[in-house]
């Protein structure tokens, strides 16, 4: 691929939150890049929280060679982890819609202490 293409390619993967379920159920590790508050509020049961902005400290918390799905409130700054996780050789994929769309989806969504969430 040329250099225009490489500017220009993402280099994750941008999937559906089925996808990302089928992702999971083979392994694939679920970072939740949110704020501490958007977590307690609620998240998927499987995701592992590492905010935005402690992730670039953390990475190396990830096992190497593990396939990891990124997910926020919209997509949005989960495709930035995505962005530096593929940077550090990571093969990952970002949850389309956030979730946004996992709730809509009707996907569980925990709060602290397993109670049911909400996304906020």
């Amino acid at each position: 691929m040329g250099l225009f293409g490489r500017l220009f390619t993402k280099p994750f993967a941008s999937v559906t939150v089925e996808r990302a379920e089928e992702l999971i159920g083979d392994g694939a590790t679920l970072v939740d890049v949110r704020t501490s508050n958007e977590w307690k509020a609620g998240h998927a049961t499987a995701a592992r929280h590492v905010p935005l902005d402690s992730l670039e400290r953390r990475a190396g918390d990830l096992r190497p060679g593990t396939q990891v799905v990124t997910i926020c409130k919209s997509g949005m700054r989960s495709a930035q982890a995505a962005r530096l996780l593929a940077a550090r050789g990571y093969t990952v994929s970002n949850v389309r819609g956030g979730m946004m769309a996992w709730q809509r989806a009707g996907k569980r969504v925990v709060a602290s202490g397993g109670r049911n969430g909400t996304v906020i």
